[in-house]
């Protein structure tokens, strides 16, 4: 596809169109379910950019599946992400102490960067054409699943300000519906708006917010871009674009917002005043807990003349977000590596929610390199959320999972690598430790004796079915000579009992114990089935355990129960109904 800016979320559908990657839906679609599983068909076949014109209970046409391929990703960023995270890193290496050789070497580079700023709109912004005559209930809202809470805003970009040093922050937080003029705002503690929040709290001053609804593709990334406290998002979207972003003050209160936007809405947040949030299906692929929230009271919306509104549907991998993360993940990725030299490369897995699963390429340069890295990443920004860490050798290719289990399987001992924290900060959407926002963490340190594995060690190999010497084992896959996976149709603690106390598989290093829900056959399925269901310091089990003072030891085979458990949220579903009916007017969309 070809490289190109857009100046607004009009003009990149416009572009998409003239490609032949966005398909127009004229008939009408119901904003509750049917939008959703619309596009989640559309995500699995890889299909295009939806413009619905014709939504029901509103005047407005709704966008989504913005970002729902790879080359419609890098086309909305004008980059190949991957490349300008190595561009990034190339940069800050080099650029100090600063030389003359280097500054004509990355001049190209350094002119970017001079766009990092804004310009300021005094009047005829777009985003201000109208202002009035708009409620919550005259948007497309979506509800995306049949037991959430209710409607809410999924691609709404908060703007905040630090309400001590006006530092502003965007961010794409959940933003539910409680009526025509309040949302919830749905920020983790650990994001930059709860931040702000907790400040106005200590000053005792409402928080005024402003929401974005559309802008162009890069401003929407930015939002979601895991940058450094003190990096606004706003500008960053002007260097991803490479030209100055518009802004313009909103109309009560000094918040600057992108002038290019659809919608924005603007309010208060009032202090010590919360409502009974969710629950919502997310990117998980669970409903997250309800629990009670902060809220915006809204003041006005403003408009363009003909706003189109943007959506995005969250769920079970794979969804649009995927995108979305990997491309965060290749331009942000590299420079880990400025802090952590040993680094080489780093990937975190949709399939299991991002937070879920990085794994690690580590040079070790010095015993326990990669424990270093393991805790240098949790102690960093967003990653500080990240639940398990694989570290493996420099030369594995930390996105073949395939790959990492077999060094996984060969090279870990638990009695020397393994790095288990339990009580330390966790996403707000993890739910396997039975409580919000705290959880355990766990490091898998693979790196062996640093070399390559014999071929033998990626080998599947034949083994007598074990069902019909267990009786418990439903189904299995043999990962590789160490690793195996099994389905129980007992009770997890006796299956758990009965392979410790008999010497069960005894053949396998590792055993990861699944629900019958799980097609193991699939490695997108696996790996949610797995990652998204064990809490480490409650569902990991040792063949033998030593304790001496305040040291635990570790040793033997490793059971991993991720087996889905009485207290966890369901799993998003679509209604058969809603599937037959989309069935039914497929042609016709």
């Amino acid at each position: 596809m070809s490289k190109k800016n857009f100046d607004d979320l009009q003009s990149y559908l416009k572009f998409l169109d003239r490609i032949g990657d966005l398909k127009i839906v004229d008939s009408e679609v119901d904003p509750e379910l049917e939008i959703t599983e619309i596009c989640s068909r559309t995500i699995e076949e890889n299909g295009p950019a939806l413009l619905f014109k014709n939504v029901k209970g509103s005047k407005y046409p709704l966008a989504a599946n913005l970002f729902g391929t790879k080359e419609r990703m890098d086309l909305s960023l004008g980059c190949d992400p991957k490349q300008l995270g190595q561009e990034l890193l190339n940069f800050a290496q080099k650029a100090v102490p600063p030389k003359f050789s280097t500054l004509m070497e990355f001049f190209p580079f350094i002119k970017r960067g001079l766009n990092f700023s804004s310009k300021k709109i005094s009047y005829n912004a777009d985003c201000q054409q109208v202002q009035g005559g708009d409620s919550l209930d005259t948007l497309p809202i979506l509800k995306c699943w049949p037991e959430d809470g209710g409607r809410f805003i999924t691609m709404g970009l908060t703007i905040t300000e630090s309400p001590i040093n006006k530092k502003r922050n965007m961010g794409m937080y959940r933003l539910q519906k409680f009526n025509d003029k309040t949302l919830g705002m749905h920020w983790h503690p650990h994001k930059g708006g709860a931040a702000h929040y907790h400040e106005s709290l200590s000053l005792g001053s409402s928080l005024p917010v402003s929401i974005v609804l559309g802008g162009d593709p890069a401003l929407i990334f930015s939002s979601i871009a895991p940058l450094p406290e003190n990096i606004d998002e706003v500008l960053f979207s002007a260097f991803l674009k490479n030209r100055k972003i518009n802004l313009v003050k909103s109309k009560f209160s000094e918040i600057m917002v992108p002038a290019n936007a659809e919608f924005i809405i603007e309010g208060k947040v009032p202090l010590n005043k919360t409502e009974l949030e969710g629950p919502f299906g997310d990117h998980f692929g669970y409903y997250s807990m309800e629990s009670q929230f902060p809220y915006l009271e809204i003041e006005t919306i403003t408009r363009k003349n003909n706003p189109i509104f943007p959506a995005t549907v969250v769920g079970r991998p794979p969804k649009e977000d995927m995108y979305l993360g990997m491309a965060a993940t290749d331009i942000f990725g590299p420079l880990i590596s400025l802090v952590n030299p040993e680094v080489e490369d780093l990937w975190a897995y949709y399939e299991a929610g991002f937070h879920n699963l990085l794994v690690l390429s580590i040079d070790e340069r010095y015993p326990k390199n990669a424990v270093k890295a393991m805790m240098s990443i949790w102690g960093t920004g967003q990653l500080s959320l990240t639940k398990c860490i694989i570290a493996v050798p420099k030369f594995v290719n930390s996105r073949d999972i395939i790959e990492v289990f077999a060094y996984l399987g060969e090279n870990f001992d638990p009695q020397k690598d393994l790095t288990l924290i339990q009580t330390t900060p966790l996403d707000t959407l993890d739910f396997t430790s039975g409580k919000m926002n705290v959880g355990s963490k766990v490091g898998f340190n693979c790196i062996g004796e640093g070399k390559e594995l014999s071929a033998d060690a990626f080998k599947v190999p034949k083994i007598d079915d074990p069902r019909k010497k267990i009786n418990f084992i439903s189904d299995y896959r043999v990962m590789n000579k160490n690793i195996i996976i099994i389905k129980i149709n007992i009770n997890k603690n006796k299956a758990i009992s009965e392979i410790k106390n008999n010497d069960l598989l005894k053949e396998f290093k590792f055993i990861f114990i699944v629900s019958d829900d799980v097609e193991i056959s699939s490695d997108v399925e696996l790996l949610w089935g797995i990652f998204t269901r064990f809490d480490p310091s409650i569902d990991m089990y040792f063949k033998d355990i030593a304790v001496e003072r305040s040291s635990v030891t570790f040793k033997g085979q490793v059971v991993i129960d991720a087996t889905f458990k009485d207290w966890y949220p369901n799993v998003i579903e679509m209604n058969e109904d809603v599937k037959k009916m989309v069935n039914k007017k497929w042609k016709s969309y």
